[in-house]
């Protein structure tokens, strides 16, 4: 049974949100929260599987409740699901630096959610490929000068290579083909890259990418 941990200032979401979730067979909603301060003490308390996490919230903004989370070992295993009202919200970017596997836009279609949430449980990240190369986009443009990082040296080649494929945006079956290998191979390179670098989950994975110096600024395509 997937648990969800529903944090949003506004009670008609969560309800809608809470009657989608509980019908179905392998989730559950574990528990609200109306605020980010509460989101946390119930997370603790809790310990869901996934936050749904609404961006603008009183007392304590969901992407400060995001980096607590994700810096908290004893919930590492806690995935957080940023909510925005638009696609581009500018707390996005910084959203995912701070260890969320992703966001959803909160007039996402029933059946998207339910698959975004089974997804994060999983370990994929909440980003369509155009939602990601947009955010590599804003994270190309401010980033500073990247430095080769040293932990880059425990990965092979082909990891190598997957994780650059990752980071411009590709999916598992897009590496694929790219490579000429099946989708469970590329899948399993994907893992094992993340494993290598502590990646929380595959938007970590883009974002280091970009800050090791493997993937540069103007390799979208």
């Amino acid at each position: 049974m997937i648990r969800v941990l529903l944090a949003d200032d506004q009670s008609l979401v969560r309800a809608g949100f809470k009657a989608l979730l509980d019908a179905q067979r392998d989730i559950e909603v574990a528990g609200e929260a109306a605020d980010g301060e509460e989101a946390l003490r119930k997370v603790r308390d809790l310990s869901p599987d996934v936050v749904l996490m609404d961006i603008r919230m009183p007392v304590l903004d969901g992407l400060e409740a995001t980096r607590r989370i994700t810096e908290d070992a004893g919930l590492q295993d806690v995935k957080v699901v940023m909510l925005t009202t638009f696609e581009l919200d500018e707390y996005v970017f910084e959203a995912i630096r701070s260890g969320a596997s992703g966001f959803l836009v909160k007039d996402t279609e029933p059946d998207e959610l339910l698959r975004a949430v089974r997804a994060v449980v999983e370990g994929d990240a909440l980003l369509s490929p155009g939602v990601t190369r947009r955010l590599i986009a804003e994270f190309a443009a401010r980033s500073k000068e990247p430095a080769v990082a040293q932990s880059l040296a425990e990965l092979t080649e082909r990891e190598r290579e997957v994780m650059a494929l990752v980071g411009i945006g590709l999916s598992n079956d897009e590496i694929a083909r790219r490579l000429v290998v099946s989708p469970l191979t590329a899948k399993t390179h994907v893992s094992r890259t993340m494993v290598k670098l502590g990646a929380r989950d595959r938007a970590q994975l883009v974002v280091l990418a970009y800050e090791s110096g493997l993937v540069r600024p103007g390799w979208l395509g």
